[in-house]
């Protein structure tokens, strides 16, 4: 067994949790929603394969990189973590969809640059990130409907 590979799922695990903690709930099924939405239980199955890549993706960097060299990927690659953790509280727990789009802005521009940081280290695990950062950019455009479609919902950022 990898350890290494087991610590990266491991602390993909734990910024999946957030999903859990704080679930949509009775307040989201009340909104309303564009018709392009996919069913919620779309959602789950769709995280479970990206945050395995995204655990993969990290463990090839750490597993290829030089020491010197793969503290710049992997502080990248910890923003985006902390970045994809937060979204979670602050859409369903807080009940802010303009400051989770907000946040959901910033976390496009982590795995985009966790892409960019990745790529000269090892191709593979930077494109092994591309699917994580279409479906935030699918799940940008859910949010931003979201808070169209609801403006009595969606809180001042």
């Amino acid at each position: 067994m990898n350890w290494t590979l087991m610590a990266f799922v491991g602390i993909c695990t734990l910024v999946a949790s957030t999903g859990a903690i704080f679930r949509p709930g009775q307040w989201y099924e009340t909104l309303r929603k564009p018709p392009w939405r996919p069913p919620n239980w779309l959602f789950g199955p769709a995280w479970l394969v990206l945050y395995a890549m995204i655990a993969v993706s990290g463990w090839l960097v750490w597993t290829t990189a030089d020491p010197a060299t793969r503290v710049l990927p992997m502080v990248v690659y910890a923003l985006q973590l902390s970045l994809n953790a937060a979204w979670s509280g602050i859409f369903f727990g807080l009940r802010r969809m303009k400051l989770a789009l907000i946040e959901m802005a910033f976390l496009w521009g982590a795995i985009a640059l966790n892409i960019a940081v990745f790529w000269p280290v090892h191709k593979g695990a930077a494109l092994l990130l591309v699917p994580y950062l279409a479906w935030v950019s699918f799940a940008f455009m859910l949010n931003r409907a979201m808070v169209q479609l609801n403006p009595d919902q969606a809180t001042q950022a």
